[in-house]
């Protein structure tokens, strides 16, 4: 690794990660949580997933703006948490900012007079010259220009967006859109057409009947009353209201000016590590890919590290890809703290196989090629496994499929594409067959793993799927499986568990035995091909963990 981009030195101590409302309701409740003395000494850091902003969809990844969410948190909260030595991790989304941003509203309200006119992405400035303007008013790219580009949705990912003066304008939105109609009564029909009160009643029934069905305003039947039809279509379309995700124009000096002001509230909130979600889509060009093109990805991520070190802080850029893809390679090799979205599965596969091999090919990377990761079991997405393709075989990670699922799991396929593998939903203890000793093995081998341990706080619980939550939750719901919400009685009822109150030994012995950190020194012991034997050791102290795979029983010294 190049020293001289090697990421700033931090604390490779445990890792809480929750969402501010996980354990109790509020951050205020996390913090009464945290300060049990069962608590003391467990963790060093706290990962607060970004509904602690203000956010409107997405879970907290649809960021309004990065205020705190006044439902959730207070800066005296955080006060209280820093006053614990706990450091934060935050999230930071380069891409896309909510259609409710104030940038995106003054867009709205102010059109082509807007300071923030060029702050999104305006498809149709975008590609001119480079495709073929259809009927519907936006620019159709020519095909050898999109070839390698990767849409996450069916169609062009495109949000078309209606200015004061009428115009419509089709602004880049990769992920999450949706547009809203408001219900109409006879007044407000009565209010641009001349139309009796009785006929106005009937078009508002016709039109809001049409609207619950799903229907376009454009598709409505207006029958006999279609010479309102105009008017009224005119009037749901100036009324209409957006929720979704808009993508940024990187090239705008205004962002750039948001992006620096954003990690310098961060940084005041006390972040020791920026999460970059979604960074890989940000830089555009015509005929390049639109996810991590090269070198548009690596020299947005330069210009956020040289602002972020101005404010103390560490990057962490997120992304899932193919382990045979060596991302995460270059993205180490950049002087980047780097994801282990490997160790999940591998944990799993080791534990069904029976065997360490893998899990010891993917430690002599890290230690072959110095790469510093952040690692976890479960987390608020699922457990990976596109990353896994190249380290296990495609029959190897279909039988982890298959367990996983026949566990309560569900899948989520790339996208809709079959055999593109991406993640699998469920809590960490569930895939394990909500077995407490395969939980503790799992936990003990993260903590022996190299790099700085995230817990997800249901894991912690040994919480099992939530089946209830993804059938209350709908179409797109399957992550609320590993979501649960947990009630301070709760938690005090899972305190008592004997497979929590040994998670919480083993992480407050990793956090406070000097023989771990990233300078320390991880050897491979000798050892039969069901066994596992790690040893760390710092500074004279050594830590030795021998564990068994098939009967899933350890020792630590």
């Amino acid at each position: 690794m190049n020293q001289a981009t090697a990421p700033k030195m931090i604390q490779a101590g445990p890792m809480l990660n929750a969402y501010p409302d996980s354990i109790g309701g509020t951050l205020k409740d996390m913090v009464t949580f945290l300060q049990k003395p069962e608590l003391a000494d467990v963790f060093q850091a706290f990962y607060i997933l970004p509904s602690l902003f203000n956010t409107d969809l997405d879970r907290g990844f649809s960021v309004i703006d990065y205020n705190l969410n006044d439902m959730l948190a207070t800066p005296d909260d955080l006060q209280a948490l820093k006053a614990q030595n706990i450091a934060f991790k935050f999230d930071f989304i380069l891409n896309h900012a909510s259609v409710l941003s104030s940038q995106f509203q003054d867009i709205l309200k102010k059109g082509e007079k807007s300071e923030y006119k060029d702050f999104f992405i305006d498809w149709n400035k975008f590609w001119a010259g480079h495709g073929t303007m259809t009927a519907a008013g936006y620019i159709q790219p020519n095909p050898d220009l999109i070839k390698d580009m990767f849409f996450r949705k069916p169609g062009l990912p495109i949000l078309n967006v209606r200015m004061p003066d009428g115009k419509e304008i089709p602004y880049w939105n990769t992920f999450y859109q949706e547009v809203r109609y408001g219900k109409l009564d006879a007044q407000d029909i009565m209010g641009v057409c001349a139309i009796q009160y009785a006929a106005a009643e009937h078009v508002a029934e016709i039109v809001n009947a049409g609207l619950a069905a799903g229907q376009q305003p454009s598709d409505i039947d207006f029958g006999h009353l279609a010479d309102y039809r105009e008017f009224v279509i005119e009037l749901l379309e100036s009324r209409r209201k957006y929720l979704g995700q808009m993508d940024l124009n990187i090239k705008s000096p205004l962002v750039w000016a948001f992006y620096e002001e954003t990690l310098q509230k961060l940084a005041r909130y006390g972040a020791e590590i920026v999460r970059l979600d979604a960074f890989a889509y940000a830089p555009k060009e015509p005929g390049e890919k639109n996810f991590l093109n090269d070198p548009g990805t690596w020299d947005l991520l330069e210009k956020v590290r040289v602002l972020a070190e101005k404010y103390g802080l560490t990057l962490l850029p997120e992304i899932h890809s193919k382990y045979e893809e060596k991302i995460h390679e270059k993205i180490s090799d950049k002087g980047y703290l780097t994801y282990d979205f490997f160790l999940p599965g591998l944990v799993i596969d080791a534990f069904e196989r029976q065997t360490n091999e893998k899990l010891l090919c993917w430690i002599g990377d890290i230690q072959q090629k110095g790469i510093r990761t952040v690692n976890m079991l479960g987390c608020h997405d699922g457990i990976p496994l596109l990353d896994l393709k190249g380290l296990l075989s495609d029959e190897q990670i279909e039988n982890l499929i298959k367990t996983v699922v026949n566990r309560g799991g569900y899948v989520k396929d790339l996208h809709g594409q079959k055999n593109m593998y991406y993640q699998v939903n469920a809590t960490y203890y569930s895939a394990l067959g909500a077995d407490d000793q395969k939980m503790l093995l799992a936990r003990a081998i993260q903590l022996f793993m190299p790099g700085k341990p995230q817990i997800w706080y249901l894991d912690l619980m040994a919480g099992k799927n939530n089946h209830a939550a993804v059938e209350k939750a709908g179409s797109g719901g399957h992550k609320e499986i590993n979501r649960t919400n947990l009630s301070l009685t709760q938690v005090d009822v899972d305190l008592g568990k004997k497979v929590v109150q040994e998670q919480i030994a083993l992480l407050k012995f990793r956090n406070t035995c000097p023989a771990f950190g990233f300078d320390a020194k991880l050897t491979v012991l000798p050892s039969e091909l069901h066994q596992l034997k790690l040893r760390w050791a710092n500074n004279g102290v050594t830590a030795t963990l021998e564990a068994n795979l098939k009967t899933y029983e350890y020792t630590i010294k």
